[in-house]
């Protein structure tokens, strides 16, 4: 979702423009992205090492 089409109860004015303390608090609340502050690429970068590391233990008789 953006807020560049937003606009905002408190001032009236789009959100994107953070005129008011709400806009700011949204703007920045709206653009987080991720799991834990990452980015989206790395949490699927870790999930995909963490898969290959289940998997190579498997066939070396790890588990």
């Amino acid at each position: 979702m953006s807020c560049e089409h937003l606009v905002c109860a408190q001032c009236a004015h789009p959100v994107i423009e953070g005129r008011c303390a709400l806009c700011r608090a949204n703007r920045e609340r709206m653009h987080q992205h991720g799991f834990a502050g990452l980015s989206p690429a790395l949490v699927v970068l870790i999930l995909l090492a963490l898969l290959f590391l289940t998997v190579a233990l498997k066939h070396l008789g790890g588990f």
